[in-house]
C-alpha cells in the first residue's frame, strides 16, 4: 500500500454514492429484479457455457430482463456506514464502487430508444440527451458494427475520486480489476436469461467520452458490452 496520505485519512467528506441526477430530470422506475423470469440453469451450466456472443437476433429485451441485468451488474444490496457506502452486487475495493452505468438503448419494450443512466440507489434509469450529431456506437468501437445490432448495450465509466478518497495512489488498479467483476456478472446474468453479450475493449476515447457526455477527467468510461436476444 502507498503511504500517500488520502482524503479519508484527512478526514475530508466521503465522495457521493452516484452522480446527481440532470435538472429537470425525472426517473424512470424499474421492476424488480425478481419480476425478471431466468431459466432455470445452475451456476455451473451459466460459467460453463459462458461466451463471448457477437450475434443477435432482432427480437426486444424486456424491461424486467433489463432491470435485472441492471442489478446483476451494479444493483444495491444494502446501505452502510450511515448510507454512505452500498452494498453491491459485485465486489469494489472498501465498497467504494465508483461506477456509474450507461445505456444505450435501442430495443426495449416500452422503453424509448436513446441514453440512459442507471441510478442505483432507487433502481431507476433517467433519460439524457445524446450529443449531437451522434455517431453509432459500431462506429465509436472502430467500426465493430456488431455493437450497433444489440437491443442495448452497457457502458460502464469510472469516477476516479470516489476510490481514490479512500486508496490514493492504489487505486487505479481497483478500478481495473473492479470493472472486471462488474462485466463478468453480466455475462452470467445474460445466459440465465438466454441473451447474449460480448465485452468491448477496442474503442475510440474521446469519441466514447463525448457520446456519454463526460469529460474523460473526473469521470472515464472503461468499458463496454453490447447486450441482445439471440437465436
Amino acid at each position: 500500500m502507498s503511504e500517500m496520505e488520502t482524503d479519508q485519512m484527512k478526514g475530508l467528506p466521503i465522495p457521493p454514492i452516484e452522480k446527481p441526477l440532470p435538472d429537470g430530470s425525472v426517473s424512470i422506475d424499474l421492476p424488480s429484479p425478481e419480476a425478471s423470469t431466468p431459466m432455470p440453469i445452475t451456476l455451473h451450466a451459466a460459467i460453463g457455457s459462458r461466451k463471448s456472443r457477437r450475434t443477435y437476433s432482432d427480437g426486444t429485451l424486456s424491461v424486467e430482463a433489463l432491470g435485472f441485468l441492471l442489478w446483476a451488474t451494479q444493483g444495491v444490496t444494502g446501505l452502510i456506514r450511515g448510507g454512505l457506502v452500498t452494498e453491491r452486487t459485485v465486489p469494489s475495493g472498501g465498497g467504494m464502487h465508483p461506477f456509474e452505468t450507461y445505456l444505450a438503448i435501442r430495443r426495449v419494450d416500452g422503453m424509448t430508444t436513446g441514453l440512459y443512466r442507471y441510478v442505483a440507489s432507487r433502481h431507476a434509469l433517467v433519460r439524457l440527451e445524446p450529443p449531437s450529431p451522434s455517431p453509432s456506437l459500431g462506429e465509436v468501437c472502430n467500426g465493430q458494427r456488431f455493437v450497433d445490432r444489440a437491443a442495448a448495450v452497457f457502458i460502464w465509466a469510472a469516477r476516479p475520486y470516489r476510490t481514490e478518497y479512500r486508496y490514493g495512489d492504489d487505486s487505479l488498479k481497483d478500478i481495473l480489476i473492479s470493472i472486471g467483476h462488474v462485466c463478468q456478472n453480466l455475462y452470467l446474468a445474460c445466459e440465465a436469461l438466454g441473451a447474449g453479450t460480448c465485452a468491448v475493449l477496442a474503442y475510440q476515447q474521446d469519441a466514447l467520452d463525448r457520446f456519454i457526455g463526460v469529460d474523460g477527467i473526473d469521470e472515464i468510461p472503461l468499458y463496454l458490452a453490447p447486450v441482445g436476444t439471440i437465436d
